[in-house]
């Protein structure tokens, strides 16, 4: 399910952002996906940053949370959604113009751990999910994690129009 290091995600809902992302996992902590949800809710969290309790973690539980970096470490973001519930983490980028860049998540210094699987999101995708939501009033997107991408023919990926891979 990985290709160079990536895992792919695929918005199925809004349509308007119905595209394959990629998302690198992390460097040293959390879990891996030993689980294809077709259909779960991405949802993103209250505060944004994640560092503390989520105004919406009744929301988290059993979903995936889209958290933005800053504030606090990768992994006490990861920590944060494991603790309400939540099957996994993406974490966007804070840089809304970043479309290239990926930032490896590595451990922390507290010698904590988390179990759940914490992915890297670029900022501008992130950026564009959130604001579709926002668009379209939706608190969650639907989508679909891991997606294998080398059983699908290249012309007949979805990719983001802002996002060149």
């Amino acid at each position: 399910l990985r290709v160079q290091q990536y895992l792919y995600f695929q918005v199925l809902s809004p349509g308007d952002i119905h595209y394959i992302f990629s998302a690198t996992p992390a460097r040293d902590f959390g879990g891996v996906f030993n689980t294809r949800y077709e259909q779960i809710y991405l949802v993103p969290t209250e505060p944004p940053e994640a560092c503390g309790v989520l105004n919406n973690g009744v929301f988290v539980e059993g979903q995936i949370a889209l958290v933005e970096r800053g504030g606090c470490s990768f992994l006490s973001k990861t920590r944060v959604i494991q603790e309400h519930g939540g099957r996994a983490v993406i974490i966007a980028d804070n840089a809304y113009d970043n479309d290239s860049s990926y930032v490896e998540m590595i451990q922390d210094s507290t010698g904590q751990t988390a179990d759940i699987p914490a992915l890297f999101l670029l900022g501008r995708d992130g950026y564009m999910i959130r604001r579709s939501l926002e668009q379209h009033g939706l608190p969650w997107a639907v989508i679909s994690i891991p997606v294998n991408v080398t059983s699908i023919p290249t012309y007949e990926l979805m990719q983001p129009p802002w996002t060149f891979w």
